[in-house]
């Protein structure tokens, strides 16, 4: 501490004073100091006075300050100064040296208020129309944290009544919780002032003067004026729809596990699904086959009913099973060498008499040699029967012909499976949803909504599965091309 006769550089009033060395070292902390700035005379002595309380961009206007001082005797000026709690205070701050020497005394007044009234009517005047002409809640406030002008909608927003607002803290809008927070993120904001928009992810809430809290979106604007950067803050109440995007989260959460349930469900089901099914499909065939003793023509014609519809019936579950056991994610995939070729041929073989029966020319495009892949058989075998199927099913004079090929595309191998058709085509408004569980063609229901709407969807599940493609090209009257594209597993 400065004895007593270094304090007659004291000034008798109730201002802050510093006393500081040449080197800027505060050698006095006096009057207000303690109060203004937070630091008692202990943690000031010694110190850096410019490291001490001026913000990081106020030093070189300090040390101007300093310097104009020393050569004139005294100088003035109106600055920013932060205090120990890190807030910022406006201070009107003059200087004088002393004894002849380097030596400087400060006084420092506290006008932030002052400032920020005198301030808020200056905008107010210039930019009130406008306030009041936007539908969100406009606050503009500057560094030290205080409301300069506030429009109707905020006052309303927030609870306040009309000019309660003005002058008041930022941090009185915040939930306690987010106070401490803000003071970094508002002294940071200052120093790189820039536009925030609107809705950019972050989950903030305002406060209101009855105490109760609401979710609110904030797009920051920084204004700058003659001599500092004020910052505008639009602010949207957006309680309703956080509780609709709640609302429909919940119903988003109960439609996924009911999903799932469906799907373990169904993918647990398919022993106690197929069982009774085949049984019924077996004792057909052994009736048709008159091992028990012979039936009538009537009753032929009523089994083979009954085994066609089982097999159709069949058929739908199998789908739905194994469309099931992707979506449950129990499907699992086997890397396993595949000779290609015989693949199709051995699928071609058991829907060769399909083909035979309607008078179609069912044509293979092979490679000569045995062509060897990596992939899973059980899925491509799937998708090769499904398409197969269809294209035998659907065309009722002409020809099915299946390509396959197996090329080097930069260094990975392709195989390419082409399914044609003489068949009726497909139209392009139906090929939009033509891979969609459950839809069927005009040719399909032309046939009395023969198939399930499934083998499709399914085999492009599958395709997908295996990080491959299954696209469709078709001309109504001429017939359709189907493309299945595999990379090497």
């Amino acid at each position: 501490m400065t004895d007593r006769l270094d304090r007659d550089w004291i000034v008798d009033t109730p201002d802050a004073h510093v006393l500081l060395s040449s080197d800027g070292t505060v050698l006095g902390w006096e009057g207000a100091a303690q109060q203004l700035f937070g630091y008692t005379a202990e943690e000031a002595l010694g110190t850096k006075y410019a490291e001490l309380v001026a913000p990081p961009d106020r030093q070189g206007e300090l040390e101007r300050f300093l310097s104009d001082t020393r050569e004139r005797g005294q100088a003035g000026l109106e600055t920013l100064r932060r205090r120990k709690d890190g807030n910022l205070i406006f201070v009107v701050l003059s200087g004088r040296r002393i004894d002849g020497g380097d030596r400087i005394v400060l006084s420092e007044k506290d006008v932030t208020e002052l400032k920020v009234r005198r301030d808020g009517r200056a905008l107010e005047q210039r930019f009130g129309e406008f306030l009041e002409s936007t539908p969100d809640g406009l606050v503009i406030s500057n560094s030290t944290g205080h409301v300069l002008v506030a429009n109707s909608q905020a006052e309303r927003l927030f609870g306040y009544g009309p000019g309660e607002l003005r002058a008041r803290l930022v941090d009185d809008l915040l939930p306690e919780r987010f106070r401490r927070s803000h003071l970094g993120h508002r002294n940071r904001y200052f120093e790189q002032p820039r536009t925030r928009a609107m809705g950019n992810g972050l989950e903030l809430y305002g406060l209101r003067k009855d105490g109760t809290e609401f979710p609110v979106e904030i797009s920051l604007s920084p204004l700058r004026s003659e001599d500092s950067v004020v910052v505008i803050s639009a602010i949207r109440d957006v309680s309703e729809r956080r509780n609709f995007e709640q609302a429909l989260q919940g119903k988003n959460l109960e439609l996924e596990n009911a999903n799932r349930a469906k799907d373990r469900f169904l993918a647990s089901m398919s022993h106690e699904l197929r069982t009774p099914l085949n049984a019924v499909i077996g004792f057909t065939g052994t009736l048709l086959m008159k091992l028990p003793g012979d039936i009538n023509d009537e009753q032929t014609h009523q089994l083979q009913l009954i085994r066609s519809s089982a097999r159709h019936l069949l058929a739908l579950i199998n789908d739905l099973l194994n469309l099931a056991k992707i979506e449950a994610g129990k499907m699992d995939l086997q890397h396993e060498v595949v000779d290609c070729s015989a693949l199709v041929d051995e699928v071609a073989a058991t829907l060769r008499p399909q083909a035979v029966t309607k008078g179609l020319s069912f044509e293979l495009a092979l490679p000569p040699e045995p062509e060897t892949f990596v992939t899973d058989r059980r899925a491509l075998s799937q998708i090769l029967i499904n398409l197969m199927n269809n294209a035998i099913k659907f065309t009722e004079r002409g020809y099915v012909r299946v390509g396959l090929s197996v090329e080097d595309f930069g260094g990975q191998r392709r195989l390419s499976v082409v399914v044609e058709d003489s068949g009726p085509g497909i139209r392009q408004d139906e090929l939009a949803t033509l891979f969609e569980p459950f839809v069927q063609g005009q040719a399909s229901r032309n046939k009395g909504g023969e198939g399930t709407g499934l083998g499709l969807h399914l085999s492009r599940k599958l395709a997908a599965m295996l990080d491959g493609t299954l696209t469709c090209t078709s001309e109504p009257g001429v017939g359709s091309s189907f493309t299945l594209v595999l990379p090497e597993m």
